[in-house]
């Protein structure tokens, strides 16, 4: 097998011999082997239908409301860890700071422009099992979960910090189960 085009995506040559090798693998798995459809226990297209058929997964009418993504960007391949800013009330006081929060995990709030390629993203913060907010600062995402530091998430919160992204930045996206996060009502700010 070479690259170049020898290989055809649906009969086409795609010009990219990664997408051609990818595309070889992908058939030659599906005729020796059930490829599960293609379908991957973890990942957009499962968080979907699980966002959209509640009653399929077993939570019913009170399923799950968000689907939260991590966005890998173009050319450094790594995952955008986003910083966002947020007033933090000091208790018994009228005194009052800023804080800045970083994650890598987020979710959609809508569209800022026409051609739906800017984004308005909520950060969302893990929350541990014993539901403490784990606000970690990590260079890789793993960090963000690290059993060391206790920030082994069970849930999210929705932190209600949002930043506006251009879509056209990210080269690959992966997305988390589907999940309802706790409200930002319950975002510690003191």
């Amino acid at each position: 097998m070479s690259c170049g085009g020898n290989k055809h995506v649906g009969g086409v040559s795609s010009g990219n011999c990664v997408c051609d090798v990818v595309s070889e693998i992908i058939k030659a798995q599906d005729e020796v082997s059930n490829n599960g459809n293609g379908c991957c226990d973890t990942g957009c297209d499962q968080s979907i239908r699980d966002l959209l058929s509640p009653s399929q997964n077993g939570n019913g009418p009170n399923g799950p409301t968000t689907i939260p993504f991590i966005l890998y960007c173009k050319g450094t391949c790594k995952p955008f860890i986003a910083s966002g800013v947020y007033r933090d009330l000091v208790t018994g006081t009228n005194a009052t700071f800023f804080n800045c929060l970083e994650s890598p995990i987020f979710r959609a709030k809508g569209f800022a422009d026409d051609d739906e390629c800017c984004v308005r993203l909520e950060l969302l913060a893990p929350v541990n099992s014993e539901g403490n907010v784990t606000i970690e600062r990590a260079d890789e995402v793993c960090g963000f979960f690290s059993e060391t530091t206790g920030a082994r998430a069970r849930n999210f919160i929705a932190t209600g910090i949002c930043i506006t992204v251009d879509l056209h930045s990210f080269k690959g996206i992966q997305c988390l189960d589907a999940i309802t996060p706790l409200s930002s009502s319950q975002f510690p700010t003191d």
